[in-house]
């Protein structure tokens, strides 16, 4: 196959948009793969490569996010940019590769951006309390199937920032409604659940990210699928939070 890349490069506060054509390509690469063969391409003829992040390559670690043809991850539903392959576009296809959009995720270079904001969404209450002692004997605390359900749902979440660069707000409230449903809704998440939603979201906000309007773009865009009734929990816990008294 041969594929025309256009590639957004960026080393300072601008940048621009570079067509790299790339030839020999095989149907069966990831994508992430044309970028390598590209790189080593640039790299002997003198150039610098293309930045770009990625880690496991296998859909898991979340680190591959970059928009393609307008698209976060890529056209396919439900697969990130290290899992598409080139045998989804044809031979010839001209494709417009650039970063997240989004004010919180600033460009480090290339494709390449900060997510730290969403790590400080998680520090804000991304945890649950833990009394100190010997373990807890096995089965001692039952949790409900559809209580188990929902929270693996949840922690499917990979925290690729794929939610935040196709919302139209810049909104990364499917992000942190995972975050908050997969420990709010166990039993051993219940001391914190309310006060955990209101000290995500205000972190949230204080990060710049835009407001919800149940656009719907985050879970379409999702790789692992987190639904918007995510959302819909994370609002009920933040509405208690605000109305009571008790951080409970």
């Amino acid at each position: 196959m041969k594929l025309t890349l256009r590639i957004w490069r960026q080393s300072g506060a601008t940048g621009r948009l570079v067509e790299y054509p790339v030839d020999d390509l095989s149907p069966d690469m990831s994508f992430l793969e044309a970028l390598d063969v590209l790189n080593e391409r640039l790299i002997t003829a003198g150039q610098e490569p293309v930045a770009f992040d990625h880690d496991c390559r296998e859909g898991i670690c979340g680190m591959c996010g970059m928009m393609i043809n307008g698209m976060a991850h890529g056209p396919e539903k439900a697969t990130t940019a290290c899992q598409l392959h080139l045998r989804h576009f044809r031979d010839g296809d001209v494709v417009t590769v650039e970063p997240w959009r989004a004010e919180p995720f600033p460009v480090v270079r290339d494709l390449v951006v900060d997510r730290s904001a969403l790590d400080r969404i998680v520090a804000a209450g991304g945890y649950i309390s833990v009394p100190t002692g010997s373990a807890p004997d096995a089965h001692a605390t039952p949790v409900p199937k559809p209580d188990a359900d929902t929270a693996f749902e949840a922690a499917a979440c990979i925290g690729c920032g794929a939610c935040v660069a196709a919302c139209p707000n810049g909104s990364a409230m499917l992000f942190t409604a995972a975050k908050t449903t997969h420990l709010g809704v166990l039993p051993q998440g219940q001391p914190e659940r309310y006060s955990r939603a209101r000290d995500m979201v205000a972190e949230h906000d204080a990060a710049g990210f835009g407001g919800c309007t149940n656009t719907g773009e985050c879970t379409a865009a999702c790789p692992k699928g987190i639904p918007l009734t995510t959302i819909a929990r994370l609002n009920a816990d933040l509405l208690r939070a605000h109305t009571t008294r008790s951080d409970r």
